[in-house]
């Protein structure tokens, strides 16, 4: 059986390669080779040159572990003390990659066949990773995505809707307003509508938010400002598309919008003898719905991921590859032949 040592020194490893969405290719280069090292067929799902998604497995997978390789930016390197592994991507989501590549290592040498290793890129930004996987033929019955849980199997996450929202003035010296008209005006008008508006509640997930993420707009203070862009991102709990049919209402004819990126929010399956909780982000889940059935877990808390001081306990770690193992058991004796 793996031990500690090996899991932490693969978490370290793991952090220390920089993976900052769109610059996944060492991360990808570095895990086919792992994997191809321990027996795994090994595949890639090409989304360019540069970029691509690595599938390894054992048989017919009829169970996937799966998380991202990508990061947010700016990367920073490896430290660690008694208790904690720090860098950027420790939590989000290097440490469940290592602990499912330990947990693959230890269910290998249980025996135990007819499971996958899925790692994705692009999840940090439009899950074009898990995007591209999805248009793969598999026979896969469930998927097992690592995103920092507390070790807790989430029965719920929100979904999200990201918006960008531009106006259009008339610049004109700021001594004659009549002459011009301010595009940043508009923008605050539409802002503060958007802001009154009563947002949904869910039973399992909580309220809907709205996050007003960007502003920008105009050249100088005496010039009235002939454009302006904000950027608005609303985590949804509503999956019928209600509230993004409301703020259209809002938008249209008053300005010019997009959709950056849309996504359901998701119920999850409990499992028996697991902590379970509900979490307020999104993932790549809602874009893997041809690998089978979701269950989400992963060491770390999504409370410190993406900042300067993102880090992950190491008894996470070493508990999150026990829990693997379990769901990848269950599953597998519910599968046919299990």
């Amino acid at each position: 059986m793996p031990g500690t040592a090996n899991l932490f020194e693969l978490t370290r490893t793991l952090v220390n390669i920089n993976s900052v969405t769109g610059k996944e290719k060492a991360c990808a280069e570095f895990l086919y080779d792992y994997l191809g090292k321990h027996k795994f067929q090994v595949e890639v799902q090409t989304l360019d040159s540069e970029r691509w998604n690595v599938f390894g497995y054992h048989g017919d997978p009829e169970v996937v572990l799966s998380t991202h390789m990508d990061t947010v930016a700016p990367f920073f390197g490896v430290g660690e003390d008694a208790e904690f592994i720090y860098g950027r991507g420790s939590c989000d989501a290097k440490g469940s990659l290592a602990c499912q590549l330990v947990a693959a290592e230890q269910l290998l040498a249980e025996g135990v066949k007819g499971f996958g290793l899925l790692f994705l890129v692009g999840e940090e930004t439009i899950s074009d990773g898990a995007r591209a996987a999805n248009l793969s033929s598999t026979e896969t019955r469930y998927i097992i995505v690592g995103e920092p849980t507390r070790n807790k199997l989430v029965v719920g996450t929100k979904g999200i809707l990201h918006l960008r929202i531009r106006t259009a003035g008339k610049a004109a010296h700021s001594a004659y307003p009549r002459l011009g008209e301010s595009a940043i005006e508009k923008l605050l008008d539409l802002l503060a509508d958007l802001r009154a508006l009563d947002l949904p509640v869910d039973p399992v997930l909580g309220p809907a938010t709205m996050n007003i993420g960007t502003i920008s707009g105009g050249r100088a203070a005496n010039i009235t400002a002939s454009e302006a862009e904000a950027q608005i991102l609303c985590r949804t709990v509503d999956g019928s598309g209600a509230l993004r049919q409301r703020i259209e209402g809002l938008l249209q004819g008053r300005c010019e919008y997009e959709v950056v990126r849309e996504a359901p929010p998701v119920k999850l399956e409990k499992l028996d003898g697991f902590e379970t909780d509900s979490v307020a982000y999104t993932t790549d889940v809602p874009n893997l719905t041809g690998w089978g059935r979701p269950f989400l877990l992963g060491p770390g808390s999504i409370e410190v991921a993406h900042t300067d001081h993102e880090c992950v306990r190491k008894a996470d770690l070493v508990q999150a590859v026990d829990l693997y193992c379990r769901i990848v058991r269950e599953l597998k004796a519910r599968a046919p032949g299990g």
